[in-house]
């Protein structure tokens, strides 16, 4: 079975290298450290770095959410937003 990977539709932590003009440029990010859902691919650099594709979800360890299934998110898409100085995936809805 082929899945897509979901994109990261915006991302507002503009202090992230890989962000610019909020949206994410690095192929794929991961997230979470398997509690919480954190970009763990966000890096504060003074240079920007990243590609011309839009980011992706490549892979997620935050179990506990609703979109994760065998470690890889199936929402269609998510953003990424600032929490306590570091990246959130907005889009995490704990499972029920």
């Amino acid at each position: 079975m082929a899945m897509s990977m979901p994109r990261i539709t915006s991302c507002s932590v503009s202090e992230c290298s890989y962000n610019m003009n909020n949206e994410c440029h690095t192929l794929a990010i991961t997230v979470g450290d398997g509690t919480h859902a954190a970009c763990d691919t966000f890096v504060r650099l003074q240079n920007k770095g990243g590609t011309e594709a839009t980011g992706g979800v490549g892979a997620c360890k935050a179990f506990n959410c609703q979109h994760n299934k065998a470690l890889e998110c199936i929402a269609v898409a998510i953003s990424v937003g600032p929490h306590s100085g570091h990246a959130d995936c907005k889009t995490f809805s704990a499972r029920k």
